[in-house]
């Protein structure tokens, strides 16, 4: 953000006129804004590339994680190229996703990735469909045997998101989207979103125990720089043609302190590793996957069904549903967030349609490509939105453009794979522990006095981490005498923010209590924001400038002529006219009466 006074608003008018020489479409009439770039705006090649970048670097700490977690449960040895192929195919189909979002989807600057949603079920579903991983002998395979043991393994993943993601895809098209958000109340997204992490607390401390001291460093310096060097400013260098080079101020602890605790932890177990002060089997060493970087390819394009036709699978596809219910209310709320950053209105019905339907072609193309989890909106380049006070559409798209590119360059994939298993774990251990907070978070809206919400709230999490615990112990416990249906619902069982979150659905919904003490009131105030801008303005009928055919960010790109003109695509749930089916009978009926009701 620019400083105040004269120099500041001669900074921020530069970096403007910057933006509409190089196209922006800020208009005269647009209410003054804090932003230097705003929605519409696009900056420059060069500023767009820069906050792309960053964008990108934020949000591949978390991506990468997903694949290098599931790569122990595939049975990929840690020289396999294939560790680097997943890496980059999960990069490459995070920039499709983006681009599709940011273009057609919701048109919201937000950034797609893996999400971590998603890891729970995959593993549920890899542990009872196949044999672990320590129990088969690699070495005494051969390599066409060991590409073929994970790869199995892939494909069934694959067929359970592929066929979960169009589930999702019908959810979001169909507008469908309003009438489940009625059943989900804040007592079903905590034990949902909670246990997304609360389940995952043995596969950090399982990484971390390989070395505790490098992981208690990344936890320690994310924690120093993301808390307590949060608001230092460092001025970054910059040059314009005709005024030179100047500074623009920065704070990068606050947008990149993951990313700099990782870096400066891989950086010291490289010279550990060089210096052989680690023992030789340490699980901090960077040379542990040997010559997976010079056996890897510079250039390898991703396609669908590389490592073969996904494999449908029912049981497992159920259990993704889990997965694909918090992904669906997290990203909701993502989009009203965002918005409110970029100084948008709130979006409108058929743009959360819009948004959570292209999420589900997202997942789609993650299960076609084998990336080994869905895509989803990143909360944490929201923040960076609000940081940099840079929230155009552009910027987002080249971040997706360069997703694309580092996905076809797959030896920057295999490079990431080198990172050590107790940094990764120190990741871990940080986005872990805020998704719990963020599910508990939800709690502000609840009355925590109520002995009823404290029991529906302690029981859907306390059940939903240990029956899952013990049915993992017990795997043949479940015995109905059709083998699909046992699978099934061991893996519905085992799916800890399932279970956790249809209990504290049902109880909530069936369980005396008033709106008020549910936190329905708070919850509705908030995610009706849409139709309360509509119905409190005190204008009562739009301006010639707020006619329909007025621009609107969350208007298609092209072709809304054609769109504004054919009245029936007001009910097609994804297209701008839509309104929504039940504002739209109300408005109708009341048409009807004004028209039949002289007074």
């Amino acid at each position: 953000m620019a400083p105040k006074g004269p120099e500041g608003e001669r900074a921020v008018d530069e970096v403007l006129v910057a933006g509409l020489e190089s196209g922006s479409q800020r208009r005269p009439t647009d209410p003054p804004s804090d932003l230097l770039f705003g929605l519409e705006d696009d900056p420059p090649w060069y500023l767009s590339l820069l906050y792309g970048f960053q964008h990108y670097l934020a949000m591949i700490g978390s991506t990468i994680a997903k694949p290098i977690i599931l790569s122990s449960f595939l049975c990929i040895g840690e020289e396999d190229p294939a560790r680097g192929a997943l890496v980059s195919s999960i990069i490459f189909v995070s920039g499709l996703v983006t681009l599709l979002q940011s273009t057609i989807g919701v048109r919201l600057p937000i950034i797609q990735g893996g999400n971590f949603a998603y890891v729970v079920p995959i593993i549920v579903l890899i542990n009872t469909s196949f044999r672990p991983c320590d129990s088969i002998s690699l070495g005494n395979m051969t390599a066409y045997e060991r590409q073929e043991l994970w790869q199995v393994r892939m494909r069934e993943v694959q067929g359970a998101i592929t066929l979960s993601a169009i589930m999702q895809v019908v959810v979001g098209f169909t507008g469908l989207i309003g009438v489940l958000l009625r059943w989900i109340t804040p007592l079903t997204v905590v034990p949902t979103v909670t246990l997304v992490g609360l389940s995952l607390f043995d596969v950090a401390s399982l990484k971390g125990s390989e070395h505790w001291g490098i992981t208690l460093m990344v936890i320690v310096l994310t924690t120093v720089f993301s808390q307590h060097m949060c608001e230092i400013v460092i001025p970054f260098p910059m040059y314009k043609r005709g005024q030179g080079f100047y500074s623009i101020p920065c704070q990068p602890f606050k947008t990149l302190s993951l990313l700099l605790a990782i870096v400066i932890t891989w950086g010291l177990c490289g010279i550990l590793t060089l210096t052989d002060a680690l023992p030789a089997d340490s699980g901090a060493r960077t040379d542990l996957a040997g010559q997976l970087i010079s056996s890897t390819p510079w250039v390898r394009f991703p396609y669908p069904g590389q490592w073969g036709p996904p494999s449908p699978n029912i049981a497992g596809s159920i259990g993704m549903m889990a997965a694909v219910f918090a992904s669906i209310i997290e990203s909701v709320g993502d989009y009203y967030a965002c918005a409110k950053v970029a100084g948008a209105k709130q979006p409108p019905p058929h743009a959360i349609n819009r948004g959570i339907g292209v999420e589900g072609i997202g997942c789609l193309l993650a299960g076609l490509f084998g990336t080994g989890s869905g895509t989803t909106s990143y909360s944490g380049n929201i923040g960076i939105l609000s940081i940099t006070k840079v929230v155009s559409r552009r910027v987002i798209q080249y971040s997706g453009l360069i997703m694309v590119v580092c996905g076809v360059l797959a030896k920057v994939g295999a490079t990431f794979v080198t990172i050590p298993g107790p940094v990764i774990a120190g990741v871990f251990f940080v986005k872990f522990s805020m998704i719990t907070a963020v599910g508990l978070s939800t709690l502000q809206y609840v009355d925590l006095s109520s002995s009823r919400n404290l029991f529906i709230l302690g029981f859907s999490i306390f059940f939903g981490i240990s029956f899952p615990k013990w049915l993992e112990a017990n795997p043949t416990a479940i015995q109905t005498g059709f083998a699909l249906l046992d699978q099934t619902i061991v893996v519905l069982l085992q799916t800890s923010m399932f279970l956790g979150g249809m209990i504290g659905l049902l109880l909530d919904n069936t369980i005396p209590g008033t709106d008020e003490e549910r936190g329905i009131l708070k919850w509705k105030r908030l995610s009706s924001d849409v139709d309360k801008i509509h119905t409190d303005s005190p204008k009562a009928a739009p301006s010639p400038s707020e006619s329909v055919s007025s621009v609107s960010p969350y208007d298609f790109p092209f072709g809304m002529k054609l769109v504004n003109r054919t009245k029936w695509l007001r009910y097609v749930p994804f297209c701008p006219p839509y309104e929504g089916f039940l504002r739209r009978r109300s408005s109708s009926i009341s048409e009807e009466r004004s028209s039949t009701d002289p007074c």
